[in-house]
């Protein structure tokens, strides 16, 4: 059986606040169970390393938590966060300080083969 997750936020739009929920939530959960968590941030969700980006995101409207306290919550339980290189083109080097790594696509596609490993995207 497994015992680490990756989870690659590759498609998820920081723009849209209802798709960034789940994965960080998710994270957590998994990391509160004992498993060995990495989310890897990547392509347009890279933003989300940005500092000050996501703090000025909500998954839900109304909401006084923003994005960056579900990051801190994902963290605090555990999570590793880290940025894939291309991004940091994209986007800048002003990381937030809960990213612990920059990896690149070969990171990722070693990972996602492990047999150690599941995947999840978003």
């Amino acid at each position: 059986m497994p015992n680490k997750l990756m989870i690659v936020m590759v498609n998820t739009d920081p723009s849209n606040g209802a798709e960034l929920g789940a994965p960080f939530f998710q994270a957590t959960v998994a990391a509160a169970m004992e498993y060995e968590v990495e989310v890897i941030l990547t392509a347009r969700a890279g933003e989300l390393a940005i500092k000050g980006v996501a703090e000025k995101l909500h998954v839900q409207e109304g909401n006084p938590k923003n994005v960056y306290d579900f990051i801190k919550d994902a963290h605090e339980a555990g999570v590793k966060f880290k940025v894939c290189t291309p991004t940091l083109e994209l986007w800048g080097r002003d990381l937030i300080p809960e990213v612990e790594e920059t990896v690149g696509g070969a990171y990722i596609i070693s990972q996602a083969m492990d047999d150690d490993t599941v995947t999840f995207t978003y």
